[in-house]
């Protein structure tokens, strides 16, 4: 069987976010795993600007060369980790930027989170794209990787260390994305993974 292409899509397009790094370590775990063929995708190298496609994406006529070139990325991947801060109780703008500049390419895909920042560990943020993900037909696992309090997983030179119980946490989420994506791939009308 051909392992699954899991795209870990980091969020965040901020100056000084700290999304890149905790991707970086998800793909290190997710090259461990071994369940997938990972790769990392930044919404901060793809540049997209705020929606401005002047059809709905579900016709797939896309008249931008951004928009192109984010479609073929998101629909080589069999399944996806965002990995997403929490701002003001929820996820941030370039996520759902990003989402909705799509439609037919996330259909029917595994997909899970990395949710991150402050008390709540970025759970505000996961809870809130979940139907987000879902009316875009997607289907999210159902655990997620959530890290509270992340200043202090960084080092001087700004090295993400997991903390304890974190490396866990994403076996998990990746053992589930598994199981999602080979399920779905061989459902009825489904591309399998052969």
């Amino acid at each position: 069987m051909v392992q699954p292409r899991l795209q870990i899509i980091i969020g965040s397009t901020r100056p000084g976010r700290r999304g890149h790094a905790i991707a970086s370590w998800f793909h290190a775990h997710a090259l461990a795993h071994a369940g997938f063929a990972p790769e990392l995708v930044d919404l901060a190298e793809i540049g997209l600007p705020l929606l401005d496609e002047p059809r709905p994406p579900q016709q797939g006529r896309y008249e931008n060369e951004h928009t192109r070139r984010w479609s073929e990325i998101a629909r080589a991947a069999d399944a996806y980790v965002w990995v997403v801060p929490e701002y003001n109780h929820s996820y941030n703008a370039a996520t759902k930027n990003a989402l909705d500049y799509l439609a037919k390419e996330w259909v029917g895909k595994p997909v899970a989170f990395v949710g991150y920042g402050g008390v709540a560990a970025g759970a505000r943020a996961v809870q809130a794209l979940l139907p987000v993900v879902t009316s875009l037909g997607m289907v999210p696992a159902a655990h997620a990787v959530q890290m509270p309090s992340i200043r202090r997983s960084f080092t001087d030179d700004g090295t993400f260390e997991a903390a304890p119980g974190l490396q866990e946490s994403a076996t998990r989420v990746l053992d589930e994305l598994r199981r999602l994506t080979v399920a779905l791939s061989a459902a009825p009308g489904a591309v399998p993974l052969v």
